[in-house]
């Protein structure tokens, strides 16, 4: 069965920056399962997944445009580091939970001082290219329940 709309594909990826650096992989952990054709994944690897079949292994580039989309200089912010809280002693590549108008937006601390700490709010991603490396594990119907609310 190949990936198409309302299919329910299982994969395992890797993501790669410019330089051939890891961002994020599956492998070690649960692979994605995702609806295809839903917009549960960047655009430009659900495009390359289209028509592929349990086995199939690939290498895609994801044009920031199809992938993370652009970055936004309003989602990096300096703050006080009193924010934080008197015990917390952050530290550059830590991740952690803001709070935002929005809701809740995971963020990395870029930089800390002994006043403020910097952190960035969007995908490591954002604004650049990067390449997956793919293996299609399943592919499968998907249910009523998961074509009405998705999977998760």
């Amino acid at each position: 069965m190949e990936i198409a709309d309302r299919r329910v594909a299982t994969i395992h990826f890797t993501l790669l920056d410019q330089q051939g650096g890891q961002v994020t992989t599956t492998h070690g952990h649960d692979p994605l399962v995702y609806v295809h054709g839903t917009g549960g994944i960047v655009r430009g690897l659900e495009e390359a997944l289209a028509g592929r079949k349990a086995g199939d292994k690939f290498e895609v580039e994801v044009a920031p445009e199809q992938g993370f989309g652009k970055r936004h200089e309003g989602l990096v912010q300096t703050l006080p580091r009193s924010l934080l809280g008197a015990d917390s002693q952050p530290q550059v590549g830590a991740r952690l939970k803001a709070q935002t108008a929005r809701g809740p937006l995971d963020v990395v601390v870029t930089a800390v001082d002994a006043d403020t700490v910097t952190v960035d709010g969007n995908h490591p991603l954002a604004g650049r290219p990067f390449r997956a490396q793919v293996e299609v594990v399943d592919v499968r119907l998907a249910s009523p329940e998961e074509i009405q609310f998705g999977i998760g």
